[in-house]
């Protein structure tokens, strides 16, 4: 095997441990759009590093702002909290609604169709 061959094969090993998330589950949600022909290896990874990246500091922020640091957990309401909160993740709100009872959404439902009858 030669050298450079062997540098090929510890650089995909290397480049295999950095990343946990699946990149054939990347690959596929990227060739999902219509925009998309064939997708370069170098774009695949920097696109599933980032992903990552992104996931991190989203459970990092939502952590150190949430309610379960005491037990040490992380709940969807703590993400959903600092996606409403924080600006950087503001995009997210459509994602990561804040949870409500279906008894209150009613209510609330009641209230603005009521609001609608009086104009």
């Amino acid at each position: 095997m030669s050298q450079n061959s062997a540098d090929k094969v510890d650089q995909t090993s290397t480049t295999k441990k950095t990343i946990s998330l699946p990149v054939s589950r990347v690959r596929l949600i990227m060739k999902s759009s219509p925009d998309v022909s064939s997708i370069n290896q170098d774009a695949l990874f920097l696109t599933t590093k980032a992903t990552e990246l992104f996931v991190q500091h989203l459970a990092l922020s939502s952590f150190n702002n949430g309610s379960g640091k005491e037990s040490n957990t992380l709940s969807y309401s703590d993400l959903a909290h600092t996606a409403e909160e924080t600006e950087t993740f503001h995009f997210l709100t459509d994602i990561l609604p804040k949870k409500i009872l279906a008894r209150d959404y009613l209510k609330s439902l009641e209230e603005m169709q009521e609001e609608d009858a009086d104009f």
